[in-house]
């Protein structure tokens, strides 16, 4: 009789337990991470009653079994790392390209406005106001480029920010997955049984940290172990290791990501190791957007006052003087490595802005050898015993003082100033060098049909050249042109073909050829009589003169950038067109692997996910189990009463 009781009460206890399973199962529908749960039965052996065979003893509850794929997470956890990734680095350069695209706090309209100061001065060349707009034109424009590379900078620093905070959700992650480590292996050491809520709770913090960075996780025993990076132990057991935020030693103000090892040492991690998730999104963007997008917005401040500059100091202002610089340009940066145990001194310069890169550059000393590395792309410029000589890039460098030792690193920023240190060194309207420093004349006693032109001038003039007014006379009967200025050499050009003359000699004279003679430039056509002359002198009353300044208008629509192939708007707008490219190609990506996500995701919770409708069946076919249990047990009972009644 005791035997028919435990098979009634082992059936009472498994409905008991299949109820209480799939209650839990229906409570926890909603829970992130939970994984539904069935309970395993096997039936008890049977006994042999006196040869009439076997009869059982009821059911046993083997175990609470999580229902988990583990290849289906470990996809999940892969494809969510991706996705952070690209959804990460798609925020960020939505900020970028928003800025640079947006028509009314953009460069272009900057450009454009300066320029029209420009074309009014070129109509009222001698107009104080016109002098005043254009300058005022000009200083919005330096101040449109500060202004957008201040945000570039606060930019920055939020991705500093960000990766400050990625860190810590790491470290948190990673101590909790070795508190659970440690629980899990407790818990099952003690009963023997796996504690599948706890076994949830880990692995949903395994995939919320790879939502911050990539991670591969090897399971030991009852343990994972975490690994990040290049193979970093993250969590061994119930262990886990720290990360912590480093500044660069080239760049104080870039964070990067320390390692810290079993016995406290802080091993910088490279950030191309750190991929996938948050982090690696972050460190992305910043190395392959961020900083491009900031150093071509200073190669375009650079190129358009070197360009500007270059050709007003052809010109001459108000009080009968070369034109100066008119922009300001800033210098390249050098950041010294805080590793550095030499005394080297280095600087550079800008020697070509149109062979200006958007890289930055590494240089090195091995105690033999310096080497100059274009860190956009890791291709080695220059590796010599001696110390680089010459333009890499347009950039000159130099080394004033100290040696470098064995190890010493110096990284090179050419262009990261260019925007925000344009500045206009103009402050008063009369230096605006809008007239040209010469002027010619063709007397009216001439007799052929020879003409000059107005003339210009170029870098190597000075005022000496035209200190007293230079008359050509003609030849006809040598076809030459003579009356140059003593010592000084002359050049001809014709349809690109140039002839120097030395100094004092006549000139062969060809039509519509080009000569120049110490910085001055004149093109005389036509054919001119024997004895016609020709004067070249000194612009003394140019006020109304707009020579220069027509010269400095046309520069908006020339091809002076980008190694003459765009002009200042043509460039920016290259700018602003592989910004809006890369966004659209993130965006694209990330929608992509969204997709992918939510199928991995979508397969995992067919497999794992509790399902309401199949949870109602089950607790009804558990409730009827019972209650036929219950009804085993009720029939014993009444036998046992009919036994004693009949005193058996």
């Amino acid at each position: 009789m005791s035997s028919l009781f435990s098979i009634a009460q082992s059936g009472l206890a498994a409905a008991q337990a299949g109820i209480a399973t799939t209650g839990h199962n229906i409570a926890n529908q909603a829970t992130p991470g939970y994984s539904r749960q069935v309970v395993v039965q096997s039936s008890l052996g049977g006994q042999n009653l006196d040869g009439g065979g076997y009869i059982g003893s009821g059911t046993n509850v083997e175990t609470v079994k999580r229902i988990f794929n583990d290849f289906l997470a470990a996809q999940v956890v892969g494809a969510q790392s991706s996705k952070s990734q690209l959804d990460t680095y798609y925020s960020q350069i939505s900020k970028v390209n928003n800025m640079l695209a947006d028509s009314s706090v953009g460069l272009s309209p900057a450009i454009q406005d300066f320029f029209k100061g420009v074309q009014d001065l070129v109509a009222n060349p001698g107009s104080a106001s016109s002098r005043q707009a254009m300058l005022s034109g000009a200083e919005a424009l330096a101040s449109r480029f500060q202004s957008m590379d201040a945000q570039l900078t606060s930019m920055r620093n939020g991705v500093n920010n960000e990766i400050a905070g990625a860190v810590t959700n790491i470290n948190a992650y990673a101590k909790q997955i070795a508190q659970l480590n440690d629980a899990i292996t407790k818990a099952q050491n003690g009963t023997g049984q796996p504690p599948n809520d706890l076994l949830d709770q880990r692995d949903l913090l395994v995939s919320e940290l790879a939502k911050q960075t990539k991670v591969s996780v090897v399971q030991q025993g009852d343990g994972y172990n975490v690994f990040i990076g290049n193979g970093q132990p993250l969590v061994v057991s119930n262990l886990s290791y720290e990360l912590m935020t480093l500044s660069s030693p080239t760049d104080p103000g870039r964070l990067g990501v320390g390692y810290k090892t079993a016995t406290g040492t802080i091993i910088s991690m490279p950030e191309n190791s750190l991929v996938g998730g948050n982090l690696g999104g972050l460190f992305e963007y910043r190395n392959k957007t961020l900083d491009p997008i900031q150093n071509s917005l200073g190669r375009i401040a650079l190129g358009l006052a070197a360009t500007f500059n270059a050709q007003h100091r052809l010109g001459q202002d108000q009080n009968g003087n070369l034109g100066g610089d008119f922009f300001n340009l800033a210098s390249p940066v050098v950041n010294p490595s805080d590793n550095n145990t030499g005394n080297a001194s280095v600087a550079a310069s800008i020697s070509n802005v149109d062979a200006l890169t958007t890289s930055d550059y590494r240089l090195t000393y091995d105690g033999t050898n310096y080497t100059v590395t274009r860190m956009s792309d890791n291709v080695s410029m220059y590796s010599n015993t001696t110390f680089p000589a010459g333009a890499i890039d347009g950039v000159n460098f130099s080394m004033p003082s100290g040696t470098m030792a064995s190890g010493d690193e110096f990284v090179i920023k050419p262009t990261i100033n260019g925007a925000s240190g344009l500045s206009v060194l103009i402050k008063d309207v009369k230096n605006i060098a809008a007239a040209t420093p010469i002027r010619t004349d063709a007397p009216g006693t001439n007799t052929g049909t020879g003409a000059i032109s107005a003339g210009n001038i170029n870098s190597s003039f000075t005022g000496a050249t035209v200190a007293s007014p230079v008359t050509l006379t003609f030849d006809s009967a040598t076809g030459t042109l003579s009356g140059f200025p003593a010592g000084m050499p002359v050049t001809v050009t014709t349809n690109g073909v140039t002839t120097t003359f030395p100094a004092g000699t006549p000139v062969t004279y060809t039509a519509g050829s080009v000569i120049a003679f110490g910085g001055a430039e004149v093109k005389i056509s036509g054919t001119p009589a024997n004895g016609d002359k020709f004067t070249i002198s000194a612009n003394t009353n140019g006020d109304g003169d707009n020579r220069n300044m027509l010269a400095l208008g046309e520069l908006q629509t020339k091809n002076v950038l980008l190694g003459g192939t765009a002009s200042y708007n043509g460039a920016y707008s290259q700018l602003v067109s592989l910004v809006g490219n890369k966004t659209r190609e993130l965006q694209t990506n990330s929608a992509a692997e969204g997709t992918l996500l939510k199928q991995l995701q979508t397969a995992q919770q067919s497999d794992s996910g509790v399902n309401l409708d199949e949870e109602a069946t089950n607790l009804l076919r558990y409730q009827q189990a019972y209650q036929a249990s219950g009804k085993v047990m009720q029939t014993i009972s009444d036998m046992f009463k009919v036994l004693i009644s009949l005193g058996v």
